[in-house]
């Protein structure tokens, strides 16, 4: 038994979450801080159309980040029950098809941004303002579509046998580098946002140069190579399943966001930069419950997969009183500092404004918000997909979007801004009650 196994297995909550956790939540902060250099940077030529720019691309860059989540964290997933199970063929059969469909999948997507990047602009809410910075932003992204897709399902994938660090490096080594060409692109080279954009694209290709050299030279248990790939139901059908619910929630989320979007262009290009700064803000509250509830998955899927349900609960229960913790000691701190944090990215008075009562409102389940993700993650990692892809749906769709519209018609503005907080607390009870219905079905097994 190596070292992450034993972890898996073995290991105390303190030390699982030092192995496991902890390096997430760096990958997810490093994420974070990935989101908001661009805006940061951008922000720094003092012009509210280019950060609407950018900010209305940030769907088209989640739906893409949804599809790697659909074959990384599926993956990820479904290589954790393998490894309980001693199934190590399964494991390389699994990498392997996760390599070869992010590369398909990035290709196939590039190819629809470049040939239709004013008609998407169109549909993600530009207008004369920001149609032009919307194009160029989307079509060098796309162009890194490959790199983009490879970097996020092989960051997620290699968690599965516990090298959480080494995803925490790819990430970082990636982060690094597009911090460090933000400013000479976009302020130096004064390229803007075609800066902003080959910065992150150059990032993620140092990310993938990382991961491929990690897993074919470091890990005999991944693989890269085309002889291990399987289109058989068996291989296929585990990654797709267990990877839906992250990917339904992203890929939502973004189709909820052109919504948003879309309706906050009725109130002026202001209140989609106001947005955009915020949701930044906001985003270290959800990314690091994120961080907790992924960092843990692959301990839960493997002693699931082993048949330790002792263990499997023991994990859940704290998991669930840390992400309280830490999700209520964040949301005070971003309350508290909204001011300067909004005011950190652009120094636009009514972008302040507006920003900062979007900044409390979005913080309203902060406290929460890792419960939702526990729910989501404790159905996914216990192979129970269609309840984690339902709970997934409910959230970032079928909930969420008729409220948007609802809200808005009837509070206008103030019902946009505060359609997401009764969205996710509803979402909330929805996952409980389908966490206990799984259970009581798990106790019986």
């Amino acid at each position: 038994m190596d070292k992450n196994e034993q972890i898996l297995k073995q290991g105390s909550f303190r030390k699982m979450v030092m192995n496991l956790c902890l390096p997430t939540i760096v990958i997810m902060l490093v994420m974070v801080v990935y989101n908001m250099a661009d805006t940061y940077f951008i922000g720094r030529t003092g012009d509210p159309y280019k950060i609407a720019a950018i900010s209305l691309c940030g769907p088209v860059f989640s739906i893409l980040s949804g599809l790697g989540t659909l074959l990384g964290s599926g993956g990820c997933t479904a290589a954790s029950l393998a490894f309980g199970k001693k199934e190590y063929d399964k494991i390389k059969a699994y990498t392997s098809v996760c390599c070869y469909g992010s590369l398909a999948i990035g290709f196939i997507f590039m190819g629809a941004i470049l040939f239709n990047a004013e008609a998407v602009s169109r549909s993600l809410g530009a207008n004369a303002d920001t149609l032009k910075d919307t194009c160029t932003y989307l079509r060098i992204l796309a162009t890194g579509g490959p790199v983009i897709l490879f970097g996020n399902v092989f960051n997620n994938l290699i968690r599965a046998d516990g090298s959480a660090k080494q995803s925490m490096a790819a990430n970082g080594l990636g982060t690094i580098v597009n911090i460090i060409l933000d400013p000479v692109l976009i302020l130096g080279f004064h390229l803007d946002v075609a800066g902003a954009a080959i910065a992150t694209v150059l990032g993620n290709v140092v990310t993938c140069l990382y991961l491929f050299w990690y897993i074919a030279r470091k890990n005999n248990i991944f693989s890269l190579r085309i002889k291990d790939f399987s289109l058989k139901r068996e291989i296929v059908f585990p990654i797709v399943t267990l990877g839906l619910p992250l990917a339904c929630s992203t890929i939502f989320m973004s189709i909820s966001h052109v919504v948003m979007n879309q309706m906050l262009a009725g109130y002026g290009s202001v209140a989609v930069a106001a947005n955009g700064v915020a949701g930044k803000v906001s985003m270290v509250v959800s990314m690091i419950a994120m961080g907790i509830c992924m960092g843990m998955q692959p301990a839960i899927s493997y002693n699931y997969g082993a048949g330790d349900y002792k263990r499997l609960y023991w994990i859940i229960r704290n998991l669930g009183i840390m992400t309280v913790a830490i999700g209520s000691a964040l949301t005070a701190g971003c309350l508290i500092g909204r001011t300067y944090l909004v005011a950190a990215f652009i120094g636009h008075a009514q972008v302040i404004r507006l920003g900062e009562k979007m900044v409390a409102a979005a913080m309203v389940m902060g406290p929460f918000y890792g419960l939702y993700q526990l729910c989501t993650t404790f159905l996914q990692s216990t192979g129970k997909a269609s309840y984690a892809t339902l709970v997934a749906i409910l959230n970032k769709g079928f909930i969420y979007i008729p409220f948007l519209l609802g809200m808005n018609k009837l509070w206008g503005l103030d019902g946009i801004i505060y359609a997401a907080p009764v969205t996710d607390m509803l979402s909330l009870l929805a996952g409980a009650g389908l966490c206990i219905r799984w259970n009581r079905i798990m106790a019986k097994q």
